[in-house]
């Protein structure tokens, strides 16, 4: 695709980013993508094209959306911050304090903190779950209930790919009255104007770019216990079934609330939001600098339980924090990446906001995320 034509707006002095996702499409596999920066509080680069459905030839619109996989997790930790702001989340109180059937089976003294760090020890659990149970809510949340942890609770770490989304989003929902989705459109999504939805509208299913399963090499086979936990069970194959059907172009899986994994998305929008997180945008700002300060501490770091080589990864509270294998702007940075390629993330020393999705997911050699944002700091220095 190395004539794909590339729409949209930089600023002056943002270039080197336009030069870095146009060559994505010529030398990297880029189906159809977007990329966009806001840099205190103002947009400087909003760039796509491509195809955002190559089976029919649909192109690739300022607002297309795409399904942004664990990129979620990081706007969950936005709507839970909001709550630590409000004083109605203490992060460091026991979840019981909000959930109190979640103390079940060893899980009393576990702190909220800890589903935010992947220290809970509860990745993956024992049930099996249909793929209609899953999109229901209520039968994870209890299955979570009746799961003792796999290991003793903030000893270590493992990525929790699925689980983190209901954790957290059952507390949100406890405090609030309503399910993590409802909340950040209500709070952040509607207010600041953003397409980005935890439960797809009906009427925006048509505009969601199609995603292409992984290209490159694939990577080493996971271990049992996080191939439980990021298939729930095996209640739909991730990322893509023996067919190469991405599981999640399910209509009925981007409309459910699947909070560690669901969220749709444009560029545009996760620049927005993360903008938002660390300078004004519209008058707005969602995150205090003590909230940022807490934020980008990293509590969880090194060998994973189930995971793969430790590869540098750092967690802060919620986010993956600026690390070796994801290099955003510098040691302020945090953010989320997402499977295939996704990435959003903001940093506060710079003001910046960063939002950029794909629809032709890459595999464990894809660099294209990274290269934009080394692009980003360059012209940022």
């Amino acid at each position: 695709m190395t004539d794909t034509q590339i729409h949209g707006d930089t600023d002056e002095g943002f270039g080197r980013v336009a030069d870095v996702f146009r060559d994505n499409f010529a030398r990297r596999g880029e189906a159809g993508a977007a990329v966009a920066v806001y840099v205190a509080g103002r947009k400087v680069v909003d760039l796509y094209g491509g195809l955002a459905d190559p089976r029919s030839g649909r192109p690739w619109t300022a607002d297309s959306p795409a399904v942004v996989f664990s990129v979620t997790k990081g706007i969950m930790a936005i709507c839970a911050y909001q709550l630590v702001q409000q004083g109605r989340l203490d992060l460091d109180a026991p979840v019981t304090r909000y959930w109190p059937e979640f103390g079940q089976h060893g899980k009393a003294e576990i702190p909220v903190r800890w589903l935010l760090t992947h220290q809970s020890g509860l990745p993956a659990l024992d049930k099996p779950f249909t793929r209609e149970e899953v999109l229901a809510w209520d039968p994870v949340i209890k299955a979570i209930e009746a799961q003792t942890p796999l290991w003793q609770p903030g000893t270590a770490h493992s990525y929790h790919p699925i689980t983190y989304g209901w954790l957290i989003g059952e507390v949100i929902r406890r405090i609030t009255g309503e399910t993590p989705g409802a909340y950040f459109a209500r709070t952040i999504g509607e207010p600041l104007g953003l397409r980005t939805w935890i439960g797809l509208p009906a009427a925006e299913r048509d505009a969601v770019a199609w995603m292409l399963a992984p290209i490159g090499e694939p990577g080493p086979a996971g271990h049992p216990v996080a191939e439980r936990g990021i298939t729930m069970g095996g209640a739909f194959a991730f990322p893509a079934d023996d067919n190469g059907l991405v599981s999640f172009n399910d209509p009925a899986i981007q409309a459910a609330e699947i909070p560690g994994a669901g969220a749709v998305s444009t560029a545009e929008s996760l620049a927005r939001l993360y903008a938002a997180c660390v300078s004004e945008v519209d008058g707005a700002r969602l995150l205090s600098t003590a909230s940022v300060d807490d934020a980008v501490t990293v509590r969880a770091a090194g060998q994973q339980v189930y995971g793969d080589p430790d590869a540098g990864h750092r967690w802060g509270t919620g986010f993956l924090v600026h690390s070796v294998p994801r290099p955003m702007v510098g040691e302020r940075s945090f953010g989320h990446d997402g499977a295939g390629g996704h990435l959003a993330f903001a940093d506060d020393t710079h003001q910046v906001g960063f939002g950029y999705v794909v629809n032709q997911m890459g595999g464990v050699d894809d660099e294209r995320a990274n290269r934009l944002a080394a692009a980003v700091r360059e012209c940022l220095a």
